[in-house]
């Protein structure tokens, strides 16, 4: 038989699509893979339907329908307090997945080394090993997640071309401080270096903390390429719609790996989105206060039912601790993703094992998450209710 290349043999298949493979299969409720079980706003909707029939249907421009950027363009010069240019600073990607290869592959030679925080969404360790570059792991300790910045400094001394920095952090819900930023940022200028931020969950911050973008801080936008998604924002995962911003010489060699990754987002669903990137404050404001809502509902069900867990300072996600689950005999030898099979055959509620999001021997976490209608958490703390009755039988 011919030999395949060695680099798909250093990664497996998405840990978190493979959970919500098997939810569906044993129909448990999927708060596994991240995306809303409500419907996006009705104006996107409606804008939506009319495209069905008026069009476009055929290729839009590479890098991005010019009003789609044009509307975009206008959304983030107000998040990074400076003038956007639609036609040199952006690009529209299929997704945020999308925008951080193509980010990846337009910063990284084989061989390169990128930095990336462990916890890390699991994309990133094989971005770096499709893109020819050599993961350097920067623990983000629980249960606060927090980093020692001297490691990252010897990140950047050993040669590392750049630092990948997910702010909302998925898993772990951490948010970067202004501080922590700009203490990274001054490393990066210091030594000539990228940072790629993956920003998706920026309208999902809880008080008191604060989303500030790398970009945005001063002297950082040269070095900076920012990856953002729709998806989060307008409930509309299923779309596709991602984008890179950054300085003009970045993002007009990001657009020709772009160009051939994927040759353009779809042109139908860029029309339907603009709609949304005109949204004013308010629609912002309201979306941050329902997630709000419901972090606080899941955590006080999670609390009253005795499950351990961290307090996520931003995005949807919720880190739940096993750590006594695997004490009980019926575990023993369990790694974190065999409960999470038995969590979605015997439980009904499919989780992350957090070993997928760890460079670390991490064993005793699993990822929740809370971007479910109310009667959708209601029903899931009530299963997870059962679970929690196992210690209960043990005492």
């Amino acid at each position: 038989m011919p030999k395949l290349s060695d680099r798909v043999n250093t990664f497996t298949d998405s840990v978190i699509r493979r959970m919500t493979r098997i939810s569906d299969e044993y129909d448990a409720i999927n708060l596994s893979q991240g995306f809303p079980d409500f419907d996006p706003p009705r104006e996107l909707l409606d804008a939506l339907a009319k495209v069905a029939y008026a069009g476009p249907h055929q290729y839009s421009v590479t890098f991005g329908a010019p009003n789609f950027r044009e509307a975009l363009a206008g959304k983030v010069s107000r998040t990074l307090g400076r003038k956007i240019n639609p036609e040199t600073e952006l690009c529209i990607t299929c997704g945020g997945t999308e925008a951080m290869m193509a980010a990846m592959m337009t910063v990284c030679n084989p061989g390169d080394r990128v930095m990336v925080f462990s916890p890390f969404y699991e994309n990133y360790g094989a971005d770096a090993i499709l893109s020819g570059a050599d993961p350097i792991y920067i623990p983000l300790v629980p249960p606060e997640y927090n980093f020692d910045i001297r490691l990252i400094e010897d990140g950047f001394k050993s040669g590392a071309k750049a630092i990948i920095i997910c702010n909302p952090s998925n898993p772990c819900g951490k948010v970067f401080s202004r501080e922590e930023l700009a203490e990274i940022g001054s490393l990066a200028l210091k030594y000539d270096a990228f940072v790629i931020t993956d920003e998706v969950y920026e309208h999902m911050v809880y008080a008191p903390n604060v989303h500030t973008a790398m970009a945005s801080l001063p002297g950082m936008f040269e070095n900076t390429i920012t990856c953002n998604s729709l998806s989060k924002t307008y409930s509309i995962t299923g779309w596709r719609l991602g984008y890179l911003c950054g300085p003009e010489w970045v993002i007009e060699n990001a657009k020709k790996v772009h160009d051939f990754l994927t040759v353009g987002a779809a042109a139908p669903l860029q029309e339907a989105a603009a709609v949304g990137l005109s949204f004013p404050e308010s629609y912002y404001e309201d979306l941050n206060k329902l997630y709000t809502k419901k972090r606080n509902y899941f955590l006080k069900g999670l609390d009253g039912i005795g499950l351990k867990h961290n307090e996520p300072q931003g995005t949807y996600f919720v880190m739940l601790d096993i750590s006594d689950f695997l004490k009980l005999p019926q575990f023993k030898g369990y790694s974190d993703l065999e409960f999470c099979e038995w969590m979605i055959k015997n439980i009904g509620v499919a989780a992350v094992p957090g070993s997928s999001f760890f460079r670390e021997p991490v064993n005793n976490l699993i990822r929740l998450h809370f971007a479910r209608q109310q009667s959708t958490l209601d029903e899931a703390l009530n299963r997870l209710g059962k679970m929690a009755e196992l210690l209960e039988e043990q005492k």
